[in-house]
């Protein structure tokens, strides 16, 4: 179980950050090792990893951003920092999905957790990416992110429910088309995830304790825990420098073969 924990953990840390879906990642894992995980639970602790990982990274930036939150509760809006108003904008990017996950954690959990609907999320999922680095203009960088920005890319991370979608992907697809460059899309959809991972881990770790964690279990939790975290803050820092030069279009590619490959291993078995 440790090794299984090691290794779900690394994955989960890389694909949480790389837009090719860290759900499908595990999903796929357990099915074709049969390994059993403890599902839903076991993703609690692997996405607090990576919520770790980005507090740690940003860790200089969050603390601005508090502060900048705190005060804009004793200034008119028309007064705000810079610091205050993108302290907003994560609060506004983060309201939808936080909305969409309590009313349909149940239903994602329940039909969209297979193969074949895998496949499809995964091709669904690369369009937006293709459509980003075709039609956006990626004119504007992470000082100028706006309002408007903060509403098209929280939408856009309520889609990123389904396994395959991406969070990472379809934020960053949605933050280009909207004239961000590659790095401001990905600083901002990596910002604007912390408080949804957190949210999620808090609301399925509070039903996870209520129901009590088997002493066995703990020590993988622990490993898969650390994993994720190391591994998420390697792929964050290794991913804003990529996008300063690299596109989509490798993940794109992943994405596809990878589909392909669950498809064909669907139709043969």
């Amino acid at each position: 179980m440790l090794l299984k924990a090691l290794v779900l953990g690394i994955v989960q840390g890389i694909t949480e950050f790389f837009p090719v879906s860290s759900t499908a990642h595990l999903v796929l894992l357990e099915e074709l090792f049969s390994w059993n995980v403890p599902g839903l639970t076991f993703d609690v602790a692997v996405h607090m990893g990576t919520l770790l990982a980005l507090l740690f990274y940003f860790r200089e930036q969050w603390i601005v951003l508090a502060g900048g939150f705190v005060s804009s509760l004793t200034v008119r809006p028309a007064k705000w920092r810079r610091d205050m108003k993108v302290a907003w904008m994560i609060v506004v990017a983060t309201i939808p999905a936080m909305i969409a996950g309590a009313l349909l954690e149940g239903v994602v959990e329940d039909y969209f957790r297979s193969n074949s609907w895998i496949v499809v999320l995964l091709v669904a999922g690369s369009i937006p990416m293709m459509a980003a680095e075709i039609f956006g203009k990626r004119s504007r960088g992470y000082v100028e992110i706006n309002f408007r920005d903060s509403i098209v890319v929280g939408l856009a991370q309520v889609l990123a429910l389904g396994p395959g979608v991406s969070r990472s992907g379809i934020t960053i697809s949605a933050g280009m088309l909207d004239g961000l460059d590659r790095e401001a899309a990905a600083r901002f959809a990596f910002m604007i995830s912390v408080p949804v991972i957190a949210g999620a881990g808090l609301w399925s770790g509070a039903r996870m304790l209520r129901d009590g964690i088997p002493t066995h279990l703990v020590a993988p939790f622990a490993v898969g825990f650390a994993a994720s975290a190391i591994t998420g803050f390697l792929a964050v820092k290794f991913l804003l420098g990529y996008f300063n030069r690299g596109t989509l279009y490798p993940f794109v590619a992943y994405r596809l073969l990878l589909a392909s490959a669950v498809l064909i291993f669907l139709i043969i078995f």
